[in-house]
């Protein structure tokens, strides 16, 4: 799902225009008469949550220096960018002291617009990340830090937020990759135990002779190789949480143990004559059924009642597509400040194809395909190139690699081998042929005055000046080309 704008201008023709631009540029785009209609729908509940806001300065009701103003008082990170008729420095300078990210003077040109856009979300998009990440590594992430678009996540921070009021144990399901360390890390910083550690032990990774030891701790000697003391990972989180991911692989004998740990709040660590009081918030997380390990004998029946007092189930992927465009921009802008790459973002076309794709790996498999094609990145923006692998999955998006000549040798067959990515949209222009190989550039004008022809419906004036050619010569390529006026748009209309 694209970035959601918002307009507000108090002049019904400038905010037409404006609003046809915007939606041009493939955003989706809201509109409000005034200022104070604007701080209203920045408030509302339940509605789609708006990603900039583009601000007219002089308005009658309340001004845009007033909304700047408003904004600061709640403590808002929304970027804005601010209107201006005449381009005076002393307002620009004051409504960029007041929180503005960057103004653009009346009227407005497309190309300029859209860079302004593209920037703004590119640069909140890195704060926002900065933000994050500090917070994370502070205990303090919030459900707000969560990527919720989606009715589905919605639902799980509902849960969440319910679940972060009280101490009681909460077991969240999902398959591998959906986030499910993320969500329990927002419920301790929504909760009480905010800033306090944050223990996370995969049980899956932990070696079977070692599990005891690392959970609860060992004295000196205690066993051999035992050469000092270890306090263990829920003395380590006294005060905090303790997270245990893959809780359905811990050893049988080792639940026993846990189970008396979460009963009594006390450990017994190996060697030690007295067990260890702790108070500890306790989250678990699995991607297996448990009530079927508890069938089947390998997880304990009592520490399962114990466990899932609140479960929270967290959807795959695929099943909150909404979400998918804004993790892919979080990744993005966090990859290219650490490979040094001046990205703004990514194109609509990579957006769709990304959105449209199942991501069997889920959030962790969206991270690393767009780390990778941040590294791939040549240009300014992330494209459909960039993902390859993921277009060779998607109808639509053709990945092809034309088979070498089978006299070639070897070593020429590594050379001449073409990774090309087409994507099925008119809006596209192919450079190459099906052998790989240029095309001519009078197929390639006939191909532009054919899609000018459809784009602009039929109106000669405007697609001459458009492609920067007079009307004589336009209707003489068109000619030569076998195009007539109503061609393409006639096709068009029946398509639709």
């Amino acid at each position: 799902m694209s970035s959601t704008i918002l307009i507000a201008d108090d002049d019904p023709v400038q905010r037409r225009l404006l609003e046809t631009i915007v939606h041009r540029f493939g955003y989706q785009v809201e509109t409000v008469d005034g200022g104070e209609a604007a701080l209203a729908r920045l408030s509302s509940p339940g509605l789609p949550e708006i990603d900039l806001l583009i601000l007219d300065l002089v308005m009658p009701d309340l001004d845009g220096m007033g909304v700047l103003g408003k904004l600061r008082e709640r403590q808002s990170t929304l970027p804005v960018i601010v209107q201006t008729a005449h381009g005076s420095i002393e307002a620009v300078i004051s409504a960029m002291k007041a929180g503005a990210i960057d103004f653009v003077v009346k009227p407005v040109g497309a190309e300029r617009l859209q860079i302004s856009i593209k920037n703004a979300l590119r640069v909140d998009a890195l704060e926002g990340e900065i933000r994050r990440l500090s917070r994370r590594s502070a205990g303090t992430l919030s459900f707000k830090d969560l990527v919720s678009r989606s009715e589905e996540m919605c639902r799980i921070v509902r849960l969440g937020e319910r679940a972060a009021k009280s101490s009681i144990p909460v077991l969240i399901e999902g398959e591998s990759g959906v986030g499910k360390e993320l969500v329990a890390r927002a419920i301790q910083g929504a909760s009480d135990r905010r800033g306090k550690p944050f223990i996370t032990v995969n049980c899956g990774a932990l070696p079977e002779n070692l599990v005891e030891s690392i959970l609860f701790g060992h004295e000196k000697g205690a066993f051999t190789g035992a050469n000092e003391k270890h306090i263990g990972k829920f003395s380590e989180a006294n005060g905090g949480t303790l997270f245990l991911d893959e809780v359905g692989e811990l050893p049988l004998e080792t639940q026993v143990k846990l189970l008396r740990a979460l009963q009594e709040g006390e450990i017994d660590p190996l060697g030690s004559k007295r067990s260890v009081k702790v108070d500890i918030r306790l989250i678990s997380a699995t991607n297996q059924d448990l009530i079927e390990l508890v069938k089947n004998g390998r997880f304990r029946e009592d520490l399962y009642y114990r466990l899932n007092v609140f479960p929270i189930t967290i959807p795959p992927l695929r099943a909150r597509r909404h979400d998918i465009a804004d993790l892919a921009r979080r990744f993005a802008s966090r990859f290219a400040a650490e490979e040094g790459k001046a990205l703004r973002g990514l194109t609509a076309e990579v957006l769709a194809l990304l959105t449209r794709y199942d991501w069997p790996g889920n959030v962790r498999q969206l991270e690393n395909a767009v780390f990778r094609a941040v590294v791939l990145a040549d240009g300014d923006e992330l494209g459909v190139a960039e993902f390859p692998q993921i277009a060779a999955h998607v109808d639509g998006f053709d990945v092809r690699v034309p088979a070498a000549p089978a006299m070639m040798p070897p070593m020429m067959v590594a050379q001449r081998e073409i990774v090309r990515v087409e994507v099925r949209d008119p809006n596209m222009m192919r450079l190459l042929d099906d052998q790989g190989d240029v095309r001519k550039l009078e197929a390639m004008e006939a191909e532009a005055i054919r899609f000018a022809l459809a784009h602009y419906r039929g109106q000669m004036s405007e697609m001459a000046r458009r492609l920067g050619i007079g009307r004589s010569t336009l209707y003489r390529k068109m000619k030569d080309y076998g195009l007539e006026e109503g061609e393409s748009f006639a096709g068009e209309a029946s398509a639709a």
